[in-house]
């Protein structure tokens, strides 16, 4: 009895350790890309999605701002991507940041809102590989002229942008 417990014990330590040292060579940056179609810094019902955003994720080490990682793509029809990160980055800051909008009436970007964070490291409670990002936008040159209504029915009360 004593050298099954010692066995059933030892496999135990063994999986454990396993589990411990496996942290993931890649993650799944996805997040989706969309035009502020009212001007409001924020998505209403009729945003929309914007097909071949240009976005990149780069990673920078805390301590010196030195570059580490960089990737970049883009958005599919559904305004969405997926950006995959090589390594682990526990001691880096990765954002990703919206490049440039295919679309001439929807390119203006917003300082301070063009990136979003993401953790890239498995030493922070997080499990898995997969990493949701914020939604980013590009605003419209002018705002949709169905917005009035739009705001009005979430009661939102448009500023100056409009």
């Amino acid at each position: 009895m004593a050298r099954v417990v010692a066995l059933i014990s030892a496999l135990c330590i063994l999986a454990l350790a396993g589990i411990a040292h496996c942290t993931p060579e890649k993650f799944n940056v996805v997040g989706n890309v969309y035009c502020d179609t009212c001007r409001v810094q924020f998505q209403t019902r009729i945003s929309q999605n914007i097909k071949d955003a240009v976005v990149r994720l780069d990673c920078r080490n805390i301590e010196n701002q030195t570059l580490t990682y960089s990737v970049k793509g883009a958005t599919g029809v559904d305004g969405k991507y997926n950006l995959t990160v090589d390594g682990e980055h526990e001691k880096d800051m990765c954002e990703v940041t919206v490049v440039k909008s295919p679309r001439e009436d929807c390119k203006e970007t917003v300082a301070g809102l063009e990136k979003a964070r993401v953790v890239c490291t498995q030493n922070v409670g997080m499990e898995g590989g997969l990493r949701h990002a914020n939604p980013l936008f590009f605003m419209k040159d002018k705002a949709d002229e169905r917005c009035a209504k739009v705001l009005k029915e979430i009661d939102f009360l448009p500023g100056p942008a409009m």
